[in-house]
C-alpha cells in the first residue's frame, strides 16, 4: 500500500495537497480515504456520492489552533454544515460562523455552544434575528444602518446584545470577480472610504442595549496571498484609532473573516495559514503601537480550508461522446450537485478510480447529466483514453460550497454524505429521495 499525495496523470508541479492526507493507493488504480476504497463506498451507498475525512477535518481545525493560539476560530458554516460537522469543530475548539436561522437552529440544536456562534449576513430576516436572541447567540455582525435600530427593538430595553460591523476595507481580493467582497461596489458591509462604517458606530454607541465588540471585515474567498490580509490590518486599526480619538472607544475584537484559498488541481496555489498568521499578528501588533491602543483579540472564519480538502466526490460514467474535436465524458451527477463550474468557470481534476486505466491519456471534458450546456465539471481534464461507461470518477477538494450550493434541478436529488475514519465509513446525510421531493409538492 502507498500513500497518495498527488493521485494525478497531470504534469502539474507539485504544489498544495489536493487529496486528504489518509488518502491511499491500495491496488493500481484504485484510491482509498480514510482506510475505505472509494469504490467500495460508491458500490455501498451508489453514486453521486460525497466522502468527507473526519480526520483531515480536525486535523485542519488543529492547523489553524496552532497558528492562531490567541485567536478565535470560527468556521464559516456556509462552506458546508452538517451536524456531524458541527460536532467535529465544537469539539476541536472552534467556534462558529453562519448567515441563517436554518444555520443557527441545526447548530444548535446538535449541541454547539450558541455563546461561540457569529451570525452574519447582508439582508437578516426578522427570524434570523429572533431566532439569534432566542437562542442566545454570541455575537450579531450588523451589515447596514437599518439593521442598528431593527436589532435595538428586537433586543428590547432591558436586554443587551454583543455586535461587531461589518466595514468594508477597499480591497480587491478574491478568485473571480462574484466572490470579491472587500471593494465598496458589492452588497456587504460599511464603507470605510465614504464614512458610512464610522456613521453607523457613532449610532450603536447611542443604543443601550446594543454592545459594540469589535469590527468585522471579509474581502471575497479563494484568496491564495497574504498581502490582502496585512493590509486590512493597517485599515482597520486605522479606523480603530480614529474611534478612540472621536469617542475614547477600545474595541477589544477585530475579525478578519475568512476566504483562505485553497489548491483544487495539482501546482494549484494555496493560502499558507503559519505565514498568514504570522504576518498578522506582526502587522496587527506595530499597527496598534504605532496608533496606541491595545492590540484587539483576532478573530479568523476559515471555511473552505478546512472542508474543501477534506471531501471527495465520487461518480460514475453515463456516456462517453466524441463531438468533433472534444471527448464528452457525462457522469451521474453535475450541476445540481456542484453548481461551481457553472458560475465560477473553476476547474478540478477528476481521476479514474476502480481500476487501472490501460489506455494513453487523453483530454476530455467530463459534462454533467442536467439539461444545461454550461454543465460541465471539468474542461481539459486528463484521464485514460479507455475509459467507458460504468467507470468511477473521483473529485478531489470537494468539500466546500458543493453540497451547500446543491439545488433541485431536474428533480435528481441531492447526493448522500458519508464520512470516513480509520477504516470505517458511516452515512452522515442520506440521499434526497423522490418521496422527499414528493412530501414538499403539496398542491394540486
Amino acid at each position: 500500500m502507498t500513500t497518495v499525495h498527488e493521485p494525478t496523470t497531470t504534469s502539474a508541479p507539485a504544489g498544495a495537497p489536493v487529496w486528504p492526507a489518509s488518502t491511499t493507493e491500495p491496488v493500481r488504480g484504485d484510491l482509498a480515504v480514510g482506510g475505505v476504497p472509494l469504490a467500495e463506498i460508491a458500490d455501498r451507498f451508489g453514486t453521486p456520492v460525497y466522502v468527507l475525512d473526519e480526520a483531515e477535518v480536525r486535523a485542519r481545525c488543529r492547523t489553524y489552533r496552532d497558528a492562531f493560539p490567541d485567536a478565535d476560530i470560527l468556521y464559516a458554516a456556509k462552506a458546508f454544515l452538517c451536524r456531524a460537522m458541527a460536532h467535529w469543530t465544537a469539539e476541536e475548539g472552534l467556534g462558529l460562523d453562519v448567515c441563517s436561522a436554518g444555520e443557527l437552529e441545526l447548530a444548535v440544536t446538535t449541541g454547539f455552544p450558541p455563546e461561540r456562534i457569529v451570525l452574519h449576513g447582508n439582508a437578516k430576516s426578522p427570524r434570523d434575528l429572533d431566532t439569534a436572541l432566542r437562542l442566545g447567540v454570541g455575537r450579531i455582525v450588523i451589515d447596514s444602518p437599518g439593521e442598528i435600530a431593527r436589532l435595538a427593538a428586537a433586543v428590547g430595553p432591558q436586554g443587551r446584545q454583543k455586535v461587531m460591523v461589518r466595514v468594508v476595507p477597499g480591497i480587491n481580493a478574491g478568485g473571480h470577480e462574484k466572490i470579491r467582497t472587500g471593494t465598496d461596489d458589492q452588497k456587504f458591509g460599511l464603507s470605510l472610504t465614504d464614512g458610512h462604517a464610522a456613521h453607523a458606530i457613532a449610532r450603536i454607541l447611542g443604543q443601550p442595549q446594543l454592545r459594540l465588540t469589535g469590527l468585522h471585515c471579509h474581502m471575497g474567498s479563494q484568496i491564495t496571498s497574504v498581502r490582502p490580509y496585512v493590509v486590512a490590518v493597517r485599515r482597520m486599526v486605522g479606523l480603530m484609532s480614529r474611534l478612540h480619538a472621536q469617542h475614547g472607544l477600545v474595541l477589544p475584537e477585530l475579525d478578519l473573516g475568512g476566504g483562505h484559498g485553497i489548491a483544487y488541481r495539482p501546482g494549484d496555489p494555496a493560502l499558507d495559514v503559519t505565514d498568514l498568521a504570522r504576518r498578522v499578528r506582526t502587522e496587527l501588533a506595530e499597527a496598534c503601537g504605532r496608533a496606541g491602543i491595545p492590540v484587539p483579540r483576532l478573530v479568523i472564519e476559515p471555511g473552505r480550508a478546512i472542508a474543501g480538502p477534506a471531501g471527495v466526490a465520487v461518480y460514475r460514467v453515463l456516456a462517453v461522446k466524441h463531438t468533433g474535436r472534444t471527448v464528452f465524458v457525462a457522469v451521474d451527477g453535475g450541476m445540481s450537485d456542484n453548481p461551481r463550474p457553472a458560475l465560477y468557470g473553476v476547474r478540478y481534476a477528476p481521476r479514474l478510480i476502480g481500476r487501472r486505466g490501460t489506455g494513453g491519456p487523453a483530454r476530455v471534458t467530463v459534462a454533467g447529466r442536467h439539461c444545461e450546456a454550461g454543465d460541465v465539471l471539468a474542461t481539459d481534464a486528463e484521464l485514460p483514453g479507455d475509459v467507458r461507461p460504468g467507470d468511477l470518477l473521483a473529485v478531489p477538494a470537494a468539500g466546500a460550497y458543493h453540497l451547500s450550493m446543491a439545488s433541485g434541478y431536474n428533480l435528481v436529488g441531492r447526493p448522500p454524505v458519508v464520512a470516513v475514519r480509520d477504516g470505517l465509513a458511516r452515512l452522515l446525510v442520506r440521499r434526497e429521495s423522490l418521496e422527499d421531493v414528493r412530501s414538499r409538492d403539496v398542491g394540486l
